[in-house]
């Protein structure tokens, strides 16, 4: 399916806001050589751009070049399986989400690594923010109207989606599922084309991730009617979360984080999370995560540790009860 132009470079903006830094430096901390840090998806996108932004206050604390190499496919099993075979030596790391470490295992029939047995972490350095979210045509003006419509109608409301089995898809069945409403999930090969079908109309509602969808809500192409996180984004002040409105105490979000090869030396494990901290501290990663509406949570491996296993408690039940199974 063809993108409007329009929408085609909106999304572009979105990626290209996040930037990206080339990477200079002189002397390694880890005998000699460059730290290759791995990203499970394309270049151009929101997870490679964040890299990129970090990469290059951590590449100056660390007096090392950081080599960004991107390994997409497979909801970043590529990526991740590259990492589990990758030396434990402090020079390879990974931007990991929700889905390598706590979808992937369930949802994938086959996986060629195991996130608890091959991989150690180091620090959650970004949250991302999702949205309920309607075109401008559409007759919802509040999440409580749309939440209204939901449980009465005779015809369960559409959204779209990115895919089956992503965060967004996963926190969409989880909010309707507390609401005691039905909604129809329309799964797209990625958020592009569900974004377009949105504005289009051909779909009512999307749950989108604000860093996507700030163009459009900016132009008044795109309503949002509800977030998913505990608190109200900065930048939307106005929008509610589902927790004020609906459900007490609901939030969902997803995340991104920095690993290393389980066996890595503790004093590799701790400089580069050291390293994380001060890059999180930047006041041009601070200003950019700010316009985008990231989180920037606690960066340390023991919060980073407890929760993923906090979350794995959450999402994989739900993902086992929706029947979720990806790959041949």
């Amino acid at each position: 399916m063809n993108l409007p132009q329009i929408t085609r470079r909106r999304l572009l903006a979105a990626a290209v806001a996040l930037g990206a830094i080339a990477l200079t430096s002189s002397q390694s901390f880890a005998a000699d050589g460059q730290i290759r840090w791995l990203v499970g998806y394309p270049p151009g996108g929101s997870t490679d751009a964040i890299a990129r932004l970090l990469a290059a206050p951590i590449s100056k604390k660390l007096e090392q070049t950081i080599i960004v190499d991107n390994r997409p496919g497979a909801g970043s099993s590529i990526a991740a399986a590259a990492l589990a075979k990758s030396k434990p030596d402090g020079l390879t790391v990974m931007s990991v989400d929700n889905g390598t470490l706590v979808i992937n295992p369930v949802a994938y029939r086959t996986l060629q690594y195991d996130p608890d047995k091959d991989f150690r972490p180091v620090g959650v350095y970004a949250e991302v923010n999702f949205l309920l979210a309607v075109g401008k045509d559409q007759p919802y003006k509040t999440v409580e109207e749309f939440l209204s419509q939901a449980k009465t109608a005779s015809n369960p409301i559409a959204y779209a989606s990115p895919g089956i089995g992503t965060p967004l898809h996963l926190a969409m069945e989880r909010m309707a599922r507390e609401a005691g409403v039905k909604l129809e999930h329309v799964a797209y090969r990625g958020m592009a084309p569900a974004l377009n079908d949105a504005l289009a109309g051909v779909v009512p509602s999307i749950v989108i991730d604000y860093t996507t969808a700030r163009e459009m809500i900016r132009s008044g192409d795109l309503r949002p009617l509800a977030i998913f996180s505990a608190s109200r984004l900065s930048a939307l002040p106005d929008v509610p979360t589902f927790g004020e409105k609906a459900l007490p105490g609901f939030s969902a979000v997803a995340w991104q984080a920095l690993v290393v090869p389980h066996d890595t030396p503790d004093e590799a494990v701790t400089r580069l999370s050291d390293a994380l901290t001060i890059a999180l501290q930047d006041p041009a990663v601070k200003s950019r995560y700010e316009q985008l509406g990231l989180g920037m949570p606690a960066s340390d491996p023991e919060s980073f540790e407890k929760r993923w296993h906090d979350d794995k408690a959450v999402w994989q039940p739900l993902i086992r009860d929706l029947g979720i199974m990806l790959g041949e």
